[in-house]
């Protein structure tokens, strides 16, 4: 019963973000109401809040970025939180976006790149996970230095989304662009763990 139950929440919040994608296409992002996505989506408006608490978080649904603060504090004894991250990453380019997903993911990415009000959510966003980051690496660099390790972190994977949806928007083929993005992410963390000396190489 709890399986069904959460399947069937899941569907729910897969229902409401994809009227709420089609709606901010069709119309952009500040012209749309939550009351008529929660209409449109044949939902109560709180019922639209328990899944979603803002009107951003609906555009920001599934490109908002990973939980790096988590992803380290959960490592295994004795790995180091880059090779924490870099496994995670490798899994998640090793991953190819479906075909059948391609299309409301380009459509999501031209809604955020048409709103500043997007924009400056998104950034909200990465940087409570920048913070995060810092706060769980504090202990064992201290307080400026995690602060600095995970502003490079924060800047890299943020400029490997950017370099990634832009080829995506320039009609790459999905194959392509996840190909390269697996490429760019060894660099990425080449440049981490060695510096300007790893781009020299490279």
């Amino acid at each position: 019963m709890t399986g069904l139950r959460e399947r069937k929440k899941e569907q729910t919040r897969q229902r409401i973000a994809a009227v709420a994608l089609r709606m901010f296409a069709e119309r952009g992002f500040d012209a749309v109401p939550v009351g008529e996505i929660a209409a449109a989506a044949e939902v109560a408006k709180a019922t639209l809040f328990a899944y979603f608490p803002t009107k951003e978080s609906l555009a920001l649904h599934g490109v908002g970025g990973d939980d790096l603060a988590g992803i380290v504090a959960a490592r295994p004894a004795g790995l180091t939180f880059l090779d924490a991250l870099r496994a995670h990453y490798r899994a998640f380019t090793a991953e190819r976006v479906p075909e059948a997903d391609l299309g409301a993911l380009l459509v999501r990415i031209r809604v955020i790149q048409g709103s500043p009000a997007l924009q400056n959510a998104a950034s909200a966003l990465l940087y409570r996970q920048r913070l995060a980051l810092a706060e769980v690496l504090a202990e064992a660099y201290g307080p400026t230095a995690a602060a600095l390790l995970a502003a490079q972190v924060a800047a890299s994977l943020v400029t490997l989304q950017e370099v990634y949806f832009r080829r995506l928007l320039d009609g790459v083929r999905a194959e392509d662009a996840g190909r390269a993005l697996a490429e760019d992410a060894e660099l990425a963390f080449g440049l981490l763990e060695h510096g300007v000396a790893h781009a020299k190489g490279h």
